[in-house]
């Protein structure tokens, strides 16, 4: 598919010199901090050593006190308390850290995660009446109920207390529970906006400690879950979410916990983790019992701490990750085959395909890998108990949920984001959305939307990527939305004559560049191009053309190097 690159401008050449002497780096390395936002000495020193201590005050947020408030009562009272959460990553993330930590302090509470197929998302009428059933008088719900003001309503009338954690966007109304903790309510004023579900929970117990004058620091063993769903849910990774990713991730690298520990080992993972690791190899593991069983089977791995336990629980979430991966192959083949057989589909500005056999537990992951094959707003629709369900996938730029909110007349129920979604509709919908939401889609996305960008953070000669600049660049991590991992540009490079395909049409190549910005020697650094296959006749007869990358670092035989791992391939006008 042809990308379209686009370069970021060049920052203020004299404030781009004041930020490169402030802090002793490069003018490449201070671009790459000014796209950021970073303009200070002190903005920079925040960035590279983020600290605890510059968590924003959970009381900022509004309903905290009155959450705390009634946790105390119930803890003083001697109430029993549920903690109840999503069946996904983010959801499960936030169950095991309340549960966890309350479990520290107070003995009369269990956790909730609803059933996929049976209940659906979020906080659902059979969990409330489990609560009833069994004497629960407070329910914590965590990355859910934001817009659940009927199940609230059901709730009080059972003489049921709620609190809830959202970082969904709210509705018009604000459901009545006991507290809302949500950064996105209009009338909220909590500085930063983009907490994950995990991150509220967070906050959460932070707000309690900060009562009971328990120092933040008691906290970090919590922050890997907070990392974890961070990863997974891909929200942002800048400000109070960075702070909160960066000392997650050394917890999860120095001590992590027996449940993360197994599913490490059980998927050979030797290396230090980055939130690539998480978000392809914890989260599909976590997610996976939600998808294929049950999401309490995730939390029991995440509150583990029995090794053995933790073992037995890992092996049973591993199966069911692999039972998912071949289940979402096979449906990817399906959907595919669908859009190839249809030139209708073909010609049309979104994706919406439905079969109601397909699995619930991975539409949400095909609709993924269609948008990135097709690159169009896509959604994947299967159908259980009468109801149809989808999830759905936005591209770059495109805002998915207004979209939805325009067809919301022929739907029961959606949520979610910008760019990823998920919709109930009836049966008698399905072809009236699909055209409808083709409508919106086609009047509203411009075609320049409908091609893959490549951002590129600045373009440079092979001679500029040294030791020195690369140990900067190491600290600009940990890399997501918001923060990038940084790709470059560098023009008229070739390949030394050794280019082949490797594996899965990969292109394996030694790339020489001689430098235009320096009178420099040519420069060899070796690149692969994953799923590039198709530009190895032009590349191996060593004609020069453009090249887009990200630089890491690897090890081979006790040696380390630094390999280019390519985006694109551009040839020269």
């Amino acid at each position: 598919m042809t990308k379209r690159w686009k370069v970021k401008p060049s920052a203020e050449k004299e404030i781009a010199e004041r930020l490169a002497k402030a802090i002793n780096v490069n003018p490449v390395a201070a671009n790459l901090l000014i796209h950021r936002g970073i303009t200070t000495f002190e903005e920079a020193k925040l960035f590279f050593r983020p600290q605890l201590e510059h968590l924003h005050d959970p009381f900022l947020m509004k309903d905290m006190d009155k959450a705390i408030v009634r946790i105390e009562e119930a803890i003083s009272k001697g109430e029993k308390i549920l903690v109840y959460g999503d069946y996904d990553v983010d959801g499960t993330t936030s169950v095991a850290l309340v549960y966890s930590f309350l479990k520290t302090i107070y003995p009369n509470l269990d956790y909730y995660i609803p059933d996929r197929y049976k209940e659906g998302y979020g906080i659902s009428i059979a969990g409330i009446d489990f609560a009833a059933a069994n004497d629960f008088k407070l329910i914590i719900a965590l990355d859910c109920g934001i817009k659940a003001m009927d199940k609230i309503a059901y709730a009080n009338g059972k003489k049921i207390d709620f609190i809830i954690c959202d970082h969904h966007l709210p509705g018009e109304t604000i459901p009545n529970a006991v507290a809302v903790l949500d950064p996105k309510r209009r009338d909220c004023t909590y500085p930063y906006k983009e907490l994950s579900g995990c991150g509220i929970g967070f906050k959460l117990i932070q707000a309690f400690s900060q009562k009971k004058n328990i120092p933040v620091e008691s906290l970090e063993e919590y922050l890997d879950l907070v990392a974890i769903s961070i990863a997974a849910d891909i929200v942002p990774i800048t400000g109070e979410n960075r702070i909160l990713a960066y000392h997650g991730l050394k917890r999860l690298n120095s001590s992590p916990r027996e449940g993360i520990r197994a599913m490490l080992e059980l998927s050979n993972i030797k290396k230090e983790l980055t939130i690539t690791d998480i978000v392809f190899v914890i989260g599909p593991r976590i997610n996976a019992a939600g998808r294929m069983e049950s999401g309490k089977k995730a939390v029991e791995l995440l509150i583990s701490s029995s090794a053995a336990h933790a073992l037995e629980s890992g092996n049973y979430l591993n199966k069911n990750n692999s039972d998912r991966r071949d289940l979402d192959i096979y449906t990817t083949q399906q959907a595919l085959q669908m859009i190839n057989e249809s030139p209708t589909l073909q010609l049309r500005k979104t994706t919406v395909l439905f079969d109601p056999n397909w699995h619930k537990g991975v539409i949400g992951i095909v609709a993924s890998r269609l948008t990135e094959t097709y690159y169009r707003p896509t959604v994947m629709l299967t159908q259980s108990n009468g109801i149809v369900s989808g999830s759905a996938r936005s591209v770059k730029d495109f805002d998915l949920y207004e979209a939805l909110s325009a067809c919301s007349d022929l739907l029961e129920q959606f949520g979610g984001h910008k760019f990823a979604a998920g919709l109930t509709l009836k049966p008698e919908n399905v072809e009236a959305f699909s055209k409808k939401f083709e409508e919106v889609v086609s009047s509203t996305i411009t075609d320049e939307m409908l091609i893959p960008e490549i951002e590129i953070d600045a373009a440079i000669d092979f001679s500029e990527i040294t030791p020195a600049f690369y140990n900067i660049l190491k600290q600009f991590a940990p890399f997501g939305p918001g923060n990038m991992n940084p790709i470059f540009l560098t023009e008229n490079v070739s390949d030394k004559g050794y280019a082949n395909i490797v594996g899965s049409n990969h292109l394996k190549m030694d790339l020489i560049h001689k430098g235009s910005k320096t009178e420099s020697q040519a420069v060899k650094f070796p690149a692969i191009a994953f799923g590039m296959g198709e530009h190895y006749e032009f590349v191996a007869k060593k004609n020069p053309f453009h090249v887009c990358y990200h630089i890491n670092e690897q090890q081979w035989e006790g040696k380390t190097y630094y390999q280019l791992n390519v985006k694109d391939i551009n040839k020269p006008a």
